[in-house]
C-alpha cells in the first residue's frame, strides 16, 4: 500500500540511514541536471565523457559561429 500523503513512496522504502538535507547546500548554489536519453547515455560510460564530448561540440559550434560572423555581409552591402 502506498504512502497516503504521497502515493509515490511505497512502504517498503526505508530512509532510516538517510541524512536530512545532506545536499541542500550544493542544490542551493545552483544545479544543472540533464536527463539523457537512453539512446545517448548509452554511447557514454562517465560523466567525463559526456562532457567531454559536449566541450568540443560547444567548440565546433563557436568555430563555425566565427567563421559566418566573419563572412556576413556588412550592412548597407547588398549580396
Amino acid at each position: 500500500m502506498a504512502n497516503q500523503n504521497d502515493p509515490d513512496m511505497l512502504d517498503n522504502y526505508d530512509f532510516s540511514g538517510g541524512i536530512r538535507g545532506k545536499y541542500a547546500k550544493r542544490y542551493s548554489e545552483g544545479t544543472n541536471l540533464v536527463c539523457l536519453d537512453e539512446d545517448v547515455a548509452a554511447m557514454f560510460s562517465t560523466s567525463e565523457e559526456v562532457n567531454s564530448a559536449l566541450r568540443s561540440l560547444g567548440e565546433i559550434i563557436r568555430h563555425h559561429e566565427s567563421i559566418g560572423q566573419a563572412k556576413a555581409p556588412q550592412a548597407g552591402q547588398g549580396l
